[in-house]
């Protein structure tokens, strides 16, 4: 055989692999590279879906969104915007032209285009902070928006001559929420004419004048929570009108109507005792239908749709007696049903009930979650869907009743990540059941490595989610990301422990006043039952968690009995005591603690469940994460925990965030996160040290 023949041989294997490049997998860096699908609007003609893609620069370290379309019945996406301000809010006039929101111009005002992108003007001109979560009258006579006013005196007002001075004073409770500072400005709803020409007319006005509430809800509320009659003349806002000690003692939030005509505004929920949110008119406007929970205290109660009928000023919850919580809620052209979504077993999927109550049917099911839908005419929607294993994209559903009716079909109608994930191997996902301490059954997310092989031992994460009542559930996060995890080399154990949405009322409600009890039993039956497959090596096991999770990570490395090698606690709850009073929303920690620390007898959330009373036990490596601006677990939770690790000689590590709150949003701060997080793993659990992770 001659030389260059075996050269030519030689060649092969290079050649195939250049054409069959080997699989890669998932990276920190690769994420924050994926675009995230925001909002979606239907056109009137219901032929074109718009919707937005936020994509980030990790060098800017910023996020952009801009402006897509695609057709209803499936065809190319096109991209219609490509600015520097990020687009938002959109809403299509009845002449089929396409309205938003952009900050291009250094504030957030109101441009127009056609369907095709062409044709882009601006319409607005507000000075300073321009305007949010505009909305239009079914007729586009009319807007609703919002706006920050002036509320209360700052310290520069009391003080003018001393315009370098910093301090705060601070007089009431809710100084401050989630992560912001209370800043004596309050958001108001605004409504406003329009000139022939789309432009707003005259000046705004207020509908809350001298008041210091918000509308809508901080910090997550947006244009859900505001809503415009069919026929134009009255507005539907949600807000909770509280102050101080009061509003951060209570969830009572209602559902006011103002009416344009008369100018007074009515209280159409008042007697609810808890949220009350996102009003939705039925089309011929006699009827409006909200969320509402029914514990005033309680953050994670049931959500029923009440239906407030005008004429006879009567309010019903059209699905009372169901296990469901719903969202979303969208009525049907007719007005004779409702749609919405909830989460069940996993899974968050589509449900529609008579808008006068009655039987309530699924629609969908499947290992998915449909995060946001719109509806298409009568008998079709299309839908924001994600897995554990696909990032979020919109789909067409099929909506037609008949004997197929759970079949929900579906029909992809866009592709956002395809380039940027083609090549990317993911893990498989797995849905077990483990049965409990008390015999439940308890469903169970595991995440297998990429190259998973079942002769090998991997190690292994118990993962603990937060909340406490936040569903785990076929959707993408972007920092507890389980494929991350698994393409990192490990198994992941996601248990949807007690007091996770999705499994009924029971044991749903079953954690409040009991975070230390079944609740850690559930996490020990978890990974005990899937340590019991020989490809999970019990050597190299750790705990990991945020928020509730955290408190979980804390609690469970003062019981675990020699689980875990390594833990990491992000913005958890380490010294309950210390924690009630910090924190800014008391009604949270007084229902879900059973009281206060300094009761008479305090419960045994204080006295059973803290985990700094269990620190002398603390014999495991653990790296503790929490950002400055966390107001809800304060800072000092976590310097806490770290200090207690240093001064008891426990290998351990501290990432402060200082710009950061509950969640990491910065895309380079969201790396580091990641960064030193699977570097604290592979020191702790890897043999090689984390190199190869590394």
């Amino acid at each position: 055989m001659n030389k260059l023949f075996l050269s030519a041989l030689a060649l092969l294997p290079l050649a195939a692999a250049a054409q069959n490049p080997a699989p890669s997998v998932l990276t920190p860096e690769k994420l924050w590279q994926l675009g995230r699908l925001g909002e979606m609007a239907v056109s009137p003609d219901g032929r074109t879906v718009a919707y937005t893609v936020t994509r980030y620069s990790l060098a800017d370290n910023k996020g952009n969104a801009d402006i897509w379309t695609v057709p209803v019945a499936g065809g190319a996406p096109k991209r219609l915007t490509e600015t520097p301000g990020s687009e938002n809010t959109l809403n299509w006039r009845p002449d089929g032209k396409l309205t938003f929101i952009s900050g291009e111009s250094g504030t957030d005002q109101l441009y127009v285009m056609s369907a095709d992108g062409t044709g882009k003007a601006k319409l607005s001109e507000f000075p300073d902070q321009g305007l949010s979560n505009l909305k239009y009258a079914p007729k586009a006579n009319f807007i609703l928006y919002t706006q920050d006013v002036k509320s209360g005196p700052t310290t520069l007002d009391l003080f003018p001559d001393l315009p370098k001075a910093d301090a705060k004073i601070i007089d009431d409770l809710n100084y401050r929420h989630w992560n912001v500072w209370d800043d004596h400005l309050a958001s108001h709803v605004f409504f406003q004419p329009l000139t022939a020409d789309g432009k707003p007319e005259g000046y705004g006005k207020d509908l809350m004048p001298g008041e210091k509430f918000d509308s809508p809800l901080m910090p997550d509320g947006g244009s859900e929570q505001l809503a415009f009659s069919p026929d134009g003349y009255r507005i539907a806002y949600t807000s909770r009108k509280l102050t101080g000690k009061a509003e951060a003692e209570s969830t009572n939030s209602d559902i006011y109507l103002y009416d344009i005509h008369d100018q007074k505004t009515t209280n159409l929920s008042e007697g609810l005792g808890g949220y009350d949110t996102e009003p939705a008119f039925s089309p011929d406007g006699r009827q409006v239908a909200w969320l509402s929970m029914a514990t005033p205290g309680f953050e994670s109660d049931r959500n029923g749709i009440v239906v407030y009928d005008f004429a006879s000023k009567k309010r019903e919850d059209i699905t009372k007696g169901s296990e469901l919580s719903a969202g979303n809620v969208r009525w049907s052209a007719d007005g004779k049903t409702i749609y919405f979504l909830a989460v069940v077993a996993g899974t968050e999927q589509l449900f529609v009930v008579s808008s006068s109550g009655g039987v309530i049917r699924q629609l969908t099911t499947g290992a998915q979650n449909y995060n946001a839908f719109e509806l298409v005419g009568k008998d079709q929607a299309v839908a924001n869907r994600t897995t554990l294993s696909a990032f979020a994209d919109i789909v067409r559903l099929d909506l037609k009743t008949g004997k197929n009716l759970k079949s929900g079909r579906e029909t992809p109608l866009t592709t956002i990540n395809q380039q940027e994930l083609t090549g990317i191997q993911l893990g498989k996902v797995e849905d077990r059941r483990v049965t409990t301490t008390d015999g439940k059954q308890m469903q169970v997310y595991v995440i297998y490595p990429p190259d998973f092989d079942p002769a090998k031992k991997y190690p292994t994460l118990l993962y603990c989610q937060g909340g406490p009542q936040s569903p785990i559930t076929q959707s993408q996060s972007y920092r507890w990301n389980f494929q991350l995890m698994a393409a990192n080399g490990y198994i992941v154990v996601a248990p949807n422990r007690r007091g996770l949405p999705g499994f009924g009322r029971e044991w749903n409600d079953a954690i409040s006043g009991d975070w230390g009890g079944q609740a850690i039993r559930d996490y020990f039956s978890a990974i005990d039952a899937i340590s019991k497959e020989p490809f999970v090596d019990k050597d190299r096991r750790g705990c990991v968690g945020a928020s509730y999770g955290g408190f979980a990570v804390y609690y469970i490395a003062g019981h675990h009995e020699g689980r875990f090698k390594t833990f990491i606690a992000h913005d958890g709850l380490y010294n309950l005591t210390s924690w009630y009073p910090s924190t800014e929303e008391m009604f949270f920690a007084k229902h879900d603690m059973g009281g206060a620390p300094w009761d008479a007898t305090p419960s045994k959330s204080y006295q059973e469940f803290n985990p700094q009373l269990f620190a002398k036990n603390w014999d495991t490596p653990i790296l503790v994460i929490t950002g400055g601006k966390d107001f809800r677990v304060p800072e000092g939770q976590a310097m806490e925990a770290f200090g207690t690790a240093q001064l008891r000689g426990i290998p351990s590590r501290f990432l402060y965030l200082p710009n950061e709150g509950h969640w990491v949003l910065k895309p380079q701060n969201a790396i580091l996160w990641q960064r030193v997080f699977f570097d604290w793993l592979g020191r702790t659990l890897k043999p090689d040290g984390g190199k190869a992770a590394r």
